[in-house]
């Protein structure tokens, strides 16, 4: 019966907690890691305190590597760990706390502004690439020598698309390489014109061209993945491409080609039906899925006034990284919306386990803002920079006059009519004010509907009998209704005890309870 519902209780014994993953022969640590370049990187900013991040599967090698550092540059090396959120962010926060003047960002990255300034160098790896056969696959899916095509790669396949490049610009005539978009070296003078910056890779576009213009091949991936939707890089790409481009994969190991086009409208079609559930959706909760990417506040600010406008409530949730078990505590929000970099917020979609759908901010807007163009000319963004205001993608709400506030909407999902959004600057000062609730806590009064009226007039219910209305209960008041709160951290409270060791074993079966 136990086997039935669950893992056996010697199978949870017997894991071992953090698999450090496969290790590097010490010979081949130096052309893997970059050693050289590395050591290079701290010298020129003559740094005595390193922070070297790791994702889980490299920490294998994290101790031979930060060694082999250490002796080379005679500063100080850390190594971080417990990342609370991707391992493809950079880690500016933890590596404050060590006091690094520097960090060393190793495995693939998503290459987004951190929130706190800070000379990071990237590792992204060097995978060997069969260039012979990934220029046949390219000849095989590029008949068309004049037709424009775009080489792209996974982060470790980068180093080689200059050398495949080389062997096909003989025979094609419109080619461009991308480059992974790795920050400038500091002092150095940008490049004139600056190429386009876009999916964290640079394009080096000619004067008068245009990226819609061009199709894509892409070098990565491996036949071993069972579901390679689970790809964040390649699903931000397919999504951002422009539709109707040809945009075909390659392994790099094989040469095996794949036309990406079908899994491309299957991504957008997944796309297009959470935009219907958050138009559904009468709670919104925002997680905050990143502290060190640029401009996380604006984004969750941003979203946030999205949502009043649109006649909906929000909630601020910072979980770390979101989990099933996590969301859900909070069966009363009908959609989450992941505030994260590119590759975390598209992470979790393909995971049908989660109890409410989880969103990226570009589908929030899509469904919240009324001047946000039809599913076919709007581009799919995949990092909220491109939200917020000062991006060309940026999209302001239409006025509370505006009419595009009153055309009626069906639900595609529940076939019900969705009532327009009315919104109408409040005048009443109660509807923002902060209501003091016992043990000295703060919570924000925000009833549904207009303030100090019910959410629906009794001309719909003829049954019930007209009332006086009452104001709706607050989001604190419906939090102490419920029979689990969450932690009380009661400072102060709570008498100072010495430290004594804990029950050893599983929940299902500790040391010293016996058999039952």
């Amino acid at each position: 019966m136990e086997s039935t519902f669950s893992s056996p209780a010697e199978a949870a014994l017997q894991r071992e907690a953090g698999a450090a993953g496969l290790r590097t022969p010490l010979g081949d640590l130096d052309r893997v890691y970059e050693l050289e370049r590395v050591v290079g990187f701290v010298r020129d900013l003559w740094c005595q305190r390193v922070a070297l991040q790791f994702p889980d599967q490299l920490l294998g090698d994290a101790g031979a590597v930060a060694a082999r550092l250490e002796e080379a540059t005679g500063s100080k090396v850390f190594i971080l760990g417990d990342t609370a959120y991707g391992s493809c962010c950079v880690d500016v926060l933890g590596a404050e706390q060590a006091g690094a003047q520097a960090l060393v960002h190793f495995g693939p990255a998503c290459l987004s502004p951190p929130a706190r300034p800070l000379p990071t160098a990237f590792v992204l790896g060097q995978r060997s690439v069969a260039l012979e056969l990934c220029a046949k696959a390219f000849e095989a899916q590029n008949p068309d020598p004049t037709a424009p095509v775009v080489l792209l790669s996974e982060p470790a396949c980068a180093h080689a698309l200059e050398a495949l490049a080389t062997l096909l610009r003989p025979r094609y005539l419109d080619l461009l390489v991308s480059s992974p978009a790795l920050p400038l070296p500091m002092g150095s003078l940008n490049p004139d014109p600056e190429p386009l910056e876009r999916f964290g890779r640079r394009f080096p576009l000619a004067p008068g061209r245009c990226l819609e213009e061009y199709g894509a091949f892409y070098v990565g991936g491996s036949e071993a993945i069972s579901d390679p939707d689970l790809d964040p890089d390649l699903s931000r790409l397919l999504l951002g491409w422009a539709p109707g481009r040809p945009f075909s994969s390659c392994c790099p190991d094989t040469g095996r080609t794949q036309d990406e086009g079908a899994r491309a409208w299957r991504l957008r079609a997944r796309r297009r039906y959470l935009v219907e559930r958050a138009r559904d959706a009468r709670v919104v909760g925002l997680l905050a899925g990143t502290l060190g990417v640029a401009r996380h506040r604006e984004a969750l600010a941003h979203l946030q006034n999205l949502i009043q406008a649109a006649g909906k409530r929000s909630y601020v949730l910072a979980l770390g990284r979101p989990t099933p078990a996590k969301l859900a505590n909070f069966p009363e929000v009908d959609v989450f919306v992941l505030v994260a970099c590119p590759l975390g917020a598209l992470a979790t979609q393909p995971s049908g386990s989660f109890f409410r759908p989880v969103l990226a901010p570009c589908e929030l807007e899509a469904a919240c803002n009324p001047a946000w163009p039809p599913p076919g000319l709007a581009p799919h963004l995949t990092h909220y920079a491109d939200l917020l205001p000062g991006s060309p993608f940026h999209v302001p709400l239409p006025p509370p006059d505006s009419e595009l506030w009153d055309t009626p909407d069906v639900s595609l999902i529940t076939g019900d009519l969705r009532p327009p959004p009315a919104w109408k600057p409040s005048t009443d000062p109660g509807c923002s004010a902060l209501t003091p609730r016992p043990q000295l806590e703060l919570a924000e009064s925000s009833p549904a509907g207009e303030c100090g009226k019910s959410p629906l007039p009794s001309e719909f219910f003829p049954h019930v009998q007209a009332t006086q209305p009452q104001p709706a209960p607050s989001a604190a008041s419906f939090l102490s209704s419920r029979s689990w709160q969450g932690l009380q951290p009661c400072l102060g409270q709570t008498p100072v005890t010495a430290a004594v060791s804990g029950r050893r074993g599983i929940a299902i079966a500790y040391e010293d309870e016996g058999s039952s």
